[in-house]
């Protein structure tokens, strides 16, 4: 079967139009007509129902259109494979993951892969998973669960709770517990509406009472930095103001009879899981989580 037969079939089959397909492919009409006549004879079968005013798939044609699409689809993987140099890998990931969590990850895979070149880019949740899409990052690492898409896979990586932290002398400091009806008289800070953390923030409150920030703060290392200045509260990630924590320049309150928390999860494409170098940081990335 010659390829440009089968790409030609795969057109009529999506557009079940010789007219639209012609079209769509540049070609005569006849020259599609030909092609798919040509392939029919090849295989001793016919592939489209011709016999109403719109042409038909038959249960051959239509068990053929699943392999072409599946051919064509391992052909755009090949491309994707050779389109950068074999050992270069692009991860992506929100601010806070980056720096928080990608560097140890980094040091460990360059340990074991030192001939692995590694780039390393940030940017907000849906930007993230827009260049995985388009092939620009091999991995994405976000909070929260991936955007419905059938093109993407995913994995939970880690549970991270969401802690409230405080100005370091606030009263509930030498506490470190508090419920959230008391929270709530408290003045808050967040970052802005679209923020995966701005979600957090509202789906934390929004079980008891609608609770406004008092500012939105675009940066978490900015909005952290004005807890500890003393102007109010914020929701986030453990894993985000740990290291402030232990400098005693925040002090974290763990929120009574809840179980708040997000997710660390990575994503990439389907098509790029047998990467030999995106599969080699994934084990990495796994370890280093565990350890």
């Amino acid at each position: 079967m010659e390829l440009r037969h089968l790409r030609t079939f795969e057109t009529v089959a999506r557009t079940l139009s010789i007219t639209r397909a012609a079209k769509e492919l540049h070609y005569a009409q006849s020259s599609v007509s030909d092609q798919i006549q040509s392939l029919e004879r090849e295989l001793e079968v016919n592939l489209l129902d011709r016999s109403q005013r719109q042409i038909r798939l038959t249960p051959q044609g239509a068990v053929l259109s699943e392999y072409t699409a599946k051919i064509f689809n391992l052909l755009e993987e090949a491309r994707f494979a050779i389109s950068r140099p074999s050992t270069e890998l692009a991860v992506g990931a929100l601010e806070t993951v980056s720096v928080h969590l990608l560097p140890a990850v980094l040091a460990r895979h360059r340990s074991l892969y030192p001939q692995a070149r590694v780039r390393v880019g940030q940017n907000n949740r849906g930007a993230l998973y827009q260049a995985v899409r388009r092939g620009d990052l091999d991995l994405c690492l976000t909070f929260g669960e991936p955007p419905p898409d059938a093109s993407l896979r995913s994995e939970t990586l880690v549970k991270e709770p969401l802690v409230v932290i405080v100005p370091s002398k606030h009263a509930l400091a030498d506490r470190g517990r508090a419920g959230l009806a008391e929270l709530l008289g408290e003045p808050f800070l967040a970052t802005e509406k679209g923020c995966g953390f701005r979600e957090m923030f509202d789906d934390a409150f929004g079980a008891v009472a609608t609770k406004e920030p008092i500012a939105e703060v675009a940066s978490i290392g900015t909005l952290s930095a004005c807890v500890a200045a003393g102007m109010g509260c914020a929701l986030l990630p453990w894993i985000s103001v740990r290291a402030q924590a232990d400098r005693g320049e925040v002090a974290v309150v763990e929120i009574e009879g809840t179980d708040l928390h997000t997710t660390v999860t990575m994503a990439w494409l389907n098509r790029n899981s047998t990467n030999p170098n995106l599969q080699d940081f994934q084990t990495v990335l796994r370890q280093q989580l565990d350890s």
